[in-house]
């Protein structure tokens, strides 16, 4: 826990390989204290995709704490020190996510055992008021409030786009023959859209980042129904239900 920027943060990451592959492609980080978290999750040959979220995240991860171990209350008020300069927050994780692109592309050109590597993306960053979102491909994030589970992000996927073109019924999406390929992902072309938000914040929100291993696993309602029901519990406790719900399906 920490009460740093005014506010009490607690976060908890948790991962899992699950009970079909012998390896984990994901990549989580989480930080209260620094008001950041990053979750990628990767795709490619080999070990490839282990490589491109590791690189991704830690890409994010060492950009946010150079600019706020220069910035002091600048970050408390949704701006960072950067190149002598203010940028917002929100700006400035794109600015990261289209860094990282840049490096995993590049790795993966150049690397013969990288070659055809990508990774999804989410990542949040707390100031005192808001929260900024910016994400690629289909890892999504939430947000529990008031009893009501609100996705905050969008799947960059083949299924979103046939849904929104009214090609396909959001509750057919178990039954669509390929709800797994992303339209946009890290790594997978020199130049990438990042899509960025901003939300205000409240006391008692509940923020949930999480991989197509949760989502592909466990209807929204499931997820929902998991939050209201551990309100009071850990936040330890309630990942660790989810995973095990994953699982479990």
């Amino acid at each position: 826990m920490s009460n740093v920027r005014s506010l009490l943060l607690e976060s908890v990451a948790l991962t899992d390989r699950g009970l079909v592959r012998n390896h984990n492609e994901d990549t989580v980080f989480e930080n209260a204290e620094l008001g950041l978290a990053v979750l990628a999750d990767g795709m490619g040959g080999y070990n490839a995709g282990e490589v491109a979220s590791r690189l991704a995240v830690d890409i994010v991860v060492q950009g946010f704490k150079e600019a706020i171990k220069t910035s002091g209350d600048n970050f408390r008020n949704g701006t960072l020190n950067v190149q002598n300069g203010l940028m917002d927050v929100t700006l400035y994780l794109r600015e990261q996510i289209v860094n990282a692109n840049r490096i995993v592309y590049e790795s993966a050109l150049n690397e013969p055992e990288c070659e055809g590597m990508g990774t999804t993306i989410v990542a949040a960053a707390l100031s005192v008021q808001r929260i900024a979102i910016a994400h690629v491909g289909d890892s999504r994030a939430y947000r529990w409030r008031g009893k009501q589970l609100l996705q905050l992000t969008r799947d960059h996927s083949l299924l979103q786009e046939q849904i929104d073109n009214d090609e396909w019924k959001e509750e057919y999406a178990d039954e669509f023959p390929r709800k797994n390929l992303v339209t946009r992902a890290l790594g997978v072309e020199r130049f990438i859209q990042v899509d960025i938000a901003e939300f205000e914040i409240m006391p008692g929100d509940v923020f949930l980042m999480c991989s197509d291993g949760l989502t592909d696993m466990l209807a929204t309602k499931h997820i929902a129904n998991t939050l209201e029901h551990m309100a009071r519990d850990p936040l330890t406790e309630i990942a660790t239900h989810l995973v095990k719900g994953a699982n479990q399906k």
